[in-house]
């Protein structure tokens, strides 16, 4: 895979893609609201930075309930990341429960204009973005 490591914290690795002129967001461990946050704006920095449209983002090693950050991501993040170009957001799922329910809370509190598609595997959501037209 042809891609560069452009952030690396404990909690998210985010890699360009060159192949595919996305952002691939690797998040681990216990996501709390703080080190969700955080991430999400390193997030939109590098996205201001690579101009491009689509992201890839990778929840299937969190845990954690992180609702305030949720709730954040969808009214303030999300509008801003769209402003930045984002169009569409590819969202693989954490097999654990509250990962989950905030992740859906996030989506479901934006009207940013960012299609988002949540996914079960990395493989189906990359086969996914690969299709939208940027």
């Amino acid at each position: 895979m042809a891609h560069r490591t452009l952030h690396e914290a404990p909690s998210l690795t985010i890699n360009y893609d060159y192949i595919h002129d996305w952002l691939q967001l690797h998040w681990q461990g216990n996501l709390d609201d703080a080190s969700a946050m955080e991430g999400a704006l390193k997030l939109l920095e590098l996205l201001r930075q690579e101009k491009c449209s689509k992201v890839l983002n990778d929840n299937t090693h969190i845990s954690g309930l992180w609702a305030d950050a949720a709730r954040w991501g969808g009214e303030v993040f999300f509008p801003q990341l769209y402003e930045a170009g984002c169009r569409y957001f590819a969202w693989v799922h954490s097999p654990e429960r509250y990962s989950q329910l905030s992740a859906e809370l996030a989506m479901q509190h934006t009207s940013a204009g960012i299609i988002f598609m949540t996914f079960h595997d990395v493989a189906t959501a990359a086969e996914w973005l690969q299709r939208m037209q940027p």
